[in-house]
């Protein structure tokens, strides 16, 4: 009977905690600007790979964003607008205004590169060999 009681309480802690969209797999934060811009935000994990792998998470998830919609790097590295992190790279379902488009990803992040959410979410399977 205890073991009941207890096993009761942790489920009904666990199901009190709060589950966000911003709750993204792979150590990332992700949190929206407005209804096509969203930073993603790094906790654990800081390679090119796993921010990829959070905007098509986000994008499908919480935008309805479809498999060959394309993601746009709106701002390169810099501090999060959403969060005040020192960290974030943000991106967009729509083009950046005056930025001409790249069809191949740098190995930072430029305002333009982009990738289709299929792509980058192609990019959540990689294990980072350099942590």
């Amino acid at each position: 009977m205890k073991q009941i009681v207890s096993c009761t309480v942790a489920a009904l802690i666990a199901l009190s905690i709060p589950v966000t969209a911003d709750a993204s797999r792979n150590g990332y934060q992700t949190e929206a600007i407005n209804s096509t811009d969203f930073e993603v935000i790094p906790r654990a994990r800081r390679d090119v790979d796993g921010y990829w792998c959070a905007a098509a998470d986000f994008a499908r998830r919480t935008l309805g964003a479809g498999w060959q919609q394309r993601i746009y790097v709106l701002r390169g590295y810099g501090p999060s607008v959403t969060t005040g992190r020192r960290t974030a790279v943000q991106f967009s379902l729509k083009m950046p205004a005056n930025t001409p488009p790249q069809s191949s990803v740098s190995a930072g992040f430029k305002p333009g590169d982009s990738m289709s959410v299929q792509g980058a979410n192609g990019r959540c399977n990689v294990i980072p060999i350099f942590r």
